[in-house]
């Protein structure tokens, strides 16, 4: 059975980022392009996605340009020339949410269709295959049984799923929250992130059941043990959220990542990487300690408790002890793991509200804390969420990839022959006629150490990979350097040509869409989206939310998240009877309030706006 090649895809907010994440073990990176990204604040120049590029091809690692924003009309030809400096540059493909740039003139570059247009059933991604599309993001809500049934049912399209990062409660590509709420469209890349906001829980008496919590604030994804379960699953792309994180983020759970996928592929043969190259990695990798806001694997099994993260959207960080007593700036902890001088801590004060602060000084069970410190409450749990001796060492050099190579020197009528040969069965040969001079002392030793120095080319040699002719003869040290360094430019040019990039030339097809109409959550922002859901059999197409001011109330939310499940109130899974009764109401601090509508049948929740109430 040929080997599935697996392909761990890492985020960068910048070309920093992406660059460490190469060198920290990505097969591939994804990354904002100038505009159309969705997190307008994450774009990049051209020169620095050029230069990403070109770097990480040398190690057989994919970028991916995101162009997964809904364009008015008057972006079309922008976004189109885009695209087409994308390709020029060797961006391997585009995400995409909006189907009108599938009508531009476009070049042959591969489409994925972004988690923004909502793929969550078998017959969505089953249409966008047969569309043309290389690649689907699946919906972070997905099982592995429901990722097993769209592998099965779409056998011909790549699946991407999210194993790791921040949530959105709203299914992607369908909330609306944050335009109706602010102006600031979520399908435009300018999220307000409505969701991490505090809301009061009323009841249809008015009785407020949960005051001020974070009820639509969900915990991050953490599918780091999960991950053979995906790729048995069908997944072939494993994919960390992370556009707006920093550097130090990007190494420590990219680390974390291509370390158990490591482990997995030397168990489980059938699976291999999809990039060339192995990574010397300076650090032990501790997900738990980069930003989270608490880890869940989410749905992948089916609905579970505990994933909401109510009390707030904030990085607590890893329990770290107990306060005994305080004098002052000085406290005494009793410790579960050492402090450090400049850590960071928090705690919960009376009102269950997280407090910070740093500290200056630590001597054995006394931390001094930096700054003004109000009383803490008596014997209140401390949390680390700055571990300053961590991210010191992570602001430094903390990995190097390179691809391994093997040396042989050998003799011919008229000379000598050297060949390197590295990963993936690249290799480049030169020959030279030369005088053949025994040795008057062993030379060996020296051959190896000048084949082990690879300078700064991607290629690493050990030991072991040199091999040389049995008959020890003199070639002087500079002439053998002058040989490797010619062989290491041609296995460069020989990876360049073996780079396997992928052209994909558009087709337009006509089979029918899922739906034969769509409301305003086809975010159907321009001319030519409309022509191609009428194309594929759409009869009414309504234009996006952010296109019209929508009257009455509406669906600004629709999520697998439920309230009523985290409360223990859902007669399905087992809950008790509620004692309050419905309809239930998010309200905001402002007054403005929400409808939660269960939709049982469906096992969802919609959050409706209600425009009678105002701020």
């Amino acid at each position: 059975m040929t080997p599935r090649k697996i392909e761990l895809l890492a985020p960068a907010k910048n070309l920093e980022c992406g660059l460490e994440a190469v060198r920290h073990g990505a097969d591939a990176v994804y990354i904002g392009a100038p505009k159309f990204g969705a997190r307008a604040a994450a774009g990049n120049t051209l020169s620095d996605l050029s230069a990403l590029t070109g770097y990480a091809h040398r190690f057989g690692v994919r970028v991916y340009a995101t162009i997964n924003t809904i364009v008015r009309d008057d972006e079309l030809d922008e976004a189109e020339r885009l695209i087409w400096d994308l390709y020029r540059i060797g961006i391997d493909a585009i995400l995409v949410q909006d189907m009108g740039l599938t009508r531009l003139h476009l070049p042959p570059v591969p489409l994925h269709a972004s988690t923004q247009t909502d793929n969550r059933t078998v017959e969505k991604v089953r249409f966008l295959q047969d569309a043309g599309f290389d690649r689907v993001v699946l919906a972070r809500e997905l099982s592995a049984d429901a990722i097993r049934d769209i592998r099965r049912a779409c056998p011909r399209i790549e699946l991407e799923a999210f194993v790791h990062g921040a949530l959105c409660v709203s299914y992607s590509g369908v909330c609306y929250a944050s335009q109706y709420c602010f102006g600031r469209s979520a399908n435009r890349g300018e999220c307000a992130q409505f969701c991490r906001l505090p809301f009061d829980l009323v009841d249809g008496d008015g009785r407020v059941v949960v005051h001020q919590k974070h009820l639509l604030s969900l915990k991050d994804m953490n599918r780091l043990d999960h991950l053979e379960e995906l790729l048995d699953a069908g997944v072939t792309s494993l994919k960390i959220e992370g556009r707006l994180k920093d550097a130090s983020y990007v190494k420590n759970v990219v680390a974390a990542y291509r370390r158990r996928l490591d482990e997995l592929m030397r168990r489980r043969p059938e699976y291999v990487r999809s990039s060339w190259g192995h990574e010397n990695i300076a650090f032990d990798p501790q997900p738990q300690k980069s930003f989270n806001r608490g880890f869940t694997d989410y749905f992948l099994h089916g609905r579970a408790p505990h994933i909401l993260s109510p009390d707030t959207p904030k990085f607590v960080g890893e329990p770290v002890g107990v306060l005994k007593s305080q004098q002052g700036r000085c406290l005494t902890v009793a410790g579960l793991v050492p402090l450090h001088n400049g850590d960071g801590l928090c705690y919960y004060d009376d009102g269950r509200q997280l407090r910070g602060f740093r500290l200056n000084k630590v001597e054995g069970n006394k931390a001094y804390v930096a700054g003004d410190v109000g009383r803490l409450p008596h014997k209140c749990r401390l949390y680390r969420n700055l571990d300053h001796e961590f991210e010191s060492a992570l602001s430094r050099p903390t990995a190097d990839r390179k691809i391994r190579i093997t040396w042989e020197l050998a003799e011919t009528a008229f000379g000598f022959r050297l060949t390197v040969q590295g990963e993936g069965g690249a290799e480049a040969t030169v020959c030279h006629e030369y005088e053949k001079q025994p040795a008057a002392r062993p030379q060996s030793a020296q051959a190896t150490a000048i084949l082990l120095k690879t300078g700064n080319t991607p290629f690493a040699a050990e030991e072991g990979g040199v091999r040389l002719p049995a008959r020890d003869w003199f070639i002087p040290a500079s002439v053998l350097t002058e040989w490797r360094r010619q062989t290491l430019d041609l296995l460069q040019k020989d990876y360049a040509l073996r780079y396997p990039r992928v052209l994909r030339r558009w087709q337009p097809t006509t089979h029918p869409y899922p739906q034969d109409a769509l409301d305003y959550t086809g975010n159907v922002m321009n001319r030519e989206a409309e022509a191609f859901y009428r194309a594929h059999g759409v009869t009414a197409v309504a234009p996006a939310f952010e296109r019209q001011s929508p009257q009455g109330e509406v669906v600004v939310m629709t999520c697998r998240h439920c309230i009523k499940y985290a409360m223990g109130w859902c007669k399905k899974h087992g809950g008790a009877a509620p004692a309050y009764r419905e309809p239930y109401r998010l309200v905001l601090g402002d007054g403005r309030s929400f409808r939660l509508v269960f939709d049982c049948a469906q096992c969802v929740m919609k959050v409706v706006a209600d425009p009678k109430s105002s701020a």
